[in-house]
């Protein structure tokens, strides 16, 4: 097992340069260059201006340079730069905005989970009845249902019904408990409807193929009663792939983040993720898309020494 995640962690380390020169490549390929955007902001801005202000960002040199010149940053200082807009550490906006993403996500992935979980397994233990046809119903009109229109329906309609309207105040958790939990609750629903579908689908499926299995016909031959048939025979073994499910809902997450915090207004990392594509922000951008490929990497990572502990067959060497 030691030598298995040695020989992952190793793998990660190219897997990361490989994504951070796309990144950083990606980011100068998009129309129109952070020059522009801040030329756009004064009037009398002549060329020499111009070259300044590309001096000044480093962008004056090849783009190669530029690459080595940001990757050196992060592993000899861990300083992923400053932002071109703001001129401040990016660092200290991801730490102002993180707990926010990071609070959203926890939240829609719980809610996902605690709804999709139970749900798929009963679909499966009453398969073909009327309760597994409204719950695979269900499933399918959470994948298919934008969470961007659930939400914006949500400030809608209560606005125009009933003229309430979510706080657009972000309410601290220290201050507040309850006050943010009121905040995060509805924002996190929608983020983890779409969640909850992939996960209730794959447990109704996996659920299926593991209670056909011989071992399970013998657990029910013995005459064991229906919970102890599902948690201590079933369950771990058709936990398994939707595990690996759930670890790819990561980076979904965040991609839902970046909508879902500008509907409702949450200052976390997706707010900022917009504001510094729209203004070619790309420190701020490259540090964000940094970090979450370092979260995916080692939630990949996690999930592979979960399937052990799962499935005592399954040995790493």
């Amino acid at each position: 097992m030691r030598s298995y995640i040695i020989r992952r962690i190793l793998l990660i380390i190219p897997t990361f340069i490989v994504v951070s020169m796309i990144i950083f490549l990606i980011l100068r390929l998009i129309p129109g260059s952070v020059i522009d955007t801040i030329a756009a902001q004064y009037i009398y801005l002549t060329n020499l201006d111009k070259a300044a202000i590309e001096k000044a960002l480093g962008l004056n040199v090849p783009i190669y340079i530029q690459y080595f010149r940001w990757m050196g940053q992060i592993f000899l200082h861990g300083n992923f730069g400053k932002s071109f807009v703001t001129n401040l550490p990016v660092v200290d906006d991801i730490k102002a905005r993180w707990p926010i993403t990071f609070e959203l996500g926890i939240m829609a992935l719980l809610i996902g989970q605690l709804i999709a979980l139970p749900v798929g397994i009963y679909s499966a233990m009453r398969q073909d009845t009327v309760g597994d046809y409204i719950t695979r119903s269900i499933a399918i009109l959470c994948i298919a249902v934008p969470d961007f229109w659930v939400a914006t329906m949500v400030i809608v309609f209560p606005s125009i019904w009933w003229h309430y309207t979510p706080s657009i105040m972000l309410i601290s958790f220290g201050k507040d408990p309850l006050g943010n939990l009121k905040m995060f609750i509805i924002p996190a629903l929608v983020l983890g409807m779409q969640l909850s579908g992939m996960t209730m689908r794959m447990m109704r499926t996996m659920m299926l193929e593991v209670l056909r299995q011989d071992y399970i016909r013998t657990a029910w031959a013995k005459g064991l009663k229906e919970r102890v048939v599902i948690m201590r025979h079933a369950l771990k073994n058709a936990f398994i792939p939707v595990i690996t499910i759930i670890g790819w809902q990561i980076p979904l997450l965040f991609g839902g983040a970046v909508i879902i915090e500008n509907i409702f207004q949450l200052p976390g990392m997706g707010q900022l993720m917009v504001s510094a594509v729209q203004q070619r922000d790309y420190p701020t951008i490259s540090a964000i898309m940094i970090i979450l490929t370092s979260v995916v990497l080692i939630l990949n990572l996690l999930i592979d020494l979960v399937y052990s502990f799962l499935d005592p067959r399954i040995h790493y060497k």
